[in-house]
């Protein structure tokens, strides 16, 4: 007997058969014709919608409107991004009132469960086949006559109204989760400008005051490190704006160092380097705590260096320079623009004169570990989102043919 090809692995009780093929544009209108703009209207382009939610709206009279906008959308349309579709940032219309949306999207009614479709445009096959008829190199993009010949198989109304309903039920937990990773961070970001700026002041365990900061030089309470790898065999790692140490091996699949490598400078857990190029995240270079667990080699061109009294909170440190409390005085020490190889002239003696706040012991440790801990609620909640997202592709290649 033969195998019945268009049948999922999984599928809810009660259903059966196999589901039906047809071509996008058989199911859907994709692209019609628009007879006129509203008088005003909330304009969405591409750079509006994260992750399929709809973040930013735009609001111009029709007389102000951006020449390419020409999508009038009404509730239950799907945006499907045609330029670099692999990003999948569509977006399912559920609003009511006068929007319109770039040509950047493809405005898309079917006659099926709009849902059901908006969730089949996110398989990877899917995406596969798109990517295949794309043109274009730096932002390859589909043509909405091309969009129209792929195909889609689907089951009954009934079955598509049934795992559109299981996975909205998904995508809502994990639009949670993103919410609530956003609001700790920005959480974190406000209550460490109020820490550092001592608007907020911690108490000792009976609940007494601790003693005056004090500033010091980063000279005074830290040294520098300038120990060679030599013809040692030690793990090689750069600094990543935003994200701290990052393994070479890890990053480039090799050690990129070559015949440099000798030259590198070796620092243990626990202490800094100072990476001394610009990116969005950092204007002016970042400092990252050697948190790795292990010894590690990083470029000689950053400035490294450790604590001076062991009795010193690494974790105070490493989020005193991530809340970029150096930046303006580092402004200041920046003799000109980035060098040939990209990173800044920065001279050491000066950046060793910058001043940081210093502060009693356990209240450096009170400091790090709250704020360490709310770096573990904003982790765990990151895992939580990849787990689902993981967990919800899983069941996509199962229940969809």
């Amino acid at each position: 007997m033969e195998k019945q090809k268009n049948i999922p692995q999984l599928r809810f009780p009660d259903f059966k058969g196999e589901w039906e093929k047809k071509k996008l544009g058989e199911l859907s209108a994709i692209n019609p014709t628009t007879d006129k703009l509203p008088e005003k209207f909330i304009y969405i382009d591409l750079e509006s919608v994260i992750n399929g939610d709809l973040t930013k709206e735009v609001f111009v009279f029709k007389n102000a409107a951006p020449s390419r906008a020409q999508r009038v959308l009404e509730r239950d349309d799907i945006l499907f991004q045609m330029v670099r579709p692999y990003q999948k940032n569509n977006l399912y219309f559920d609003k009511s009132g006068d929007y319109v949306a770039s040509t950047g999207y493809a405005q898309i009614k079917t006659k099926q469960n709009s849902r059901f479709i908006y969730q089949y445009l996110h398989l990877q096959k899917f995406v596969d086949e798109v990517i295949e008829r794309c043109t274009g190199t730096s932002y390859p993009a589909i043509n909405s006559k091309d969009l129209a010949k792929i195909s889609i198989r689907y089951p009954s109304l009934p079955e598509q109204q049934k795992i559109a309903s299981f996975f909205t039920a998904i995508d809502l937990k994990i639009s949670q989760l993103k919410r609530k990773k956003i609001l700790l961070e920005q959480y974190k970001k406000g209550v460490m400008q109020k820490i550092f700026s001592q608007e907020i002041r911690f108490k000792d365990d009976n609940g007494q005051e601790f003693p005056k900061w004090e500033k010091k030089r980063l000279g005074d309470v830290f040294t520098e490190i300038n120990e060679s790898v030599g013809e040692r065999d030690i793990p090689t790692y750069s600094i990543t704006a935003g994200i701290g140490f990052v393994s070479q091996k890890e990053k480039f699949g090799r050690n990129i160092s070559g015949q440099q490598n000798k030259n590198y400078t070796v620092i243990d857990e626990g202490q800094f380097s100072y990476n001394k190029g610009n990116s969005k995240t950092y204007k002016y270079g970042c400092v990252y705590l050697n948190d790795t667990g292990e010894k590690i080699a990083v470029p000689n061109v950053f400035i490294s260096f450790e604590r001076v009294d062991p009795k010193m909170s690494t974790k105070y440190y490493s989020k005193l320079f991530e809340s970029h409390y150096l930046d303006k005085e580092l402004r200041k020490i920046i003799s000109s623009s980035a060098r040939m190889d990209g990173l800044f002239n920065v001279n050491k003696n000066s950046f060793f004169k910058l001043k940081v706040p210093c502060l009693n012991h356990y209240e450096q440790h009170k400091i790090g570990d709250f704020l360490c801990s709310l770096d573990n609620k904003i982790q765990n909640t990151q895992k939580q989102i990849e787990q689902a997202e993981q967990w919800k592709k899983g069941l996509m290649q199962q229940m969809f043919v």
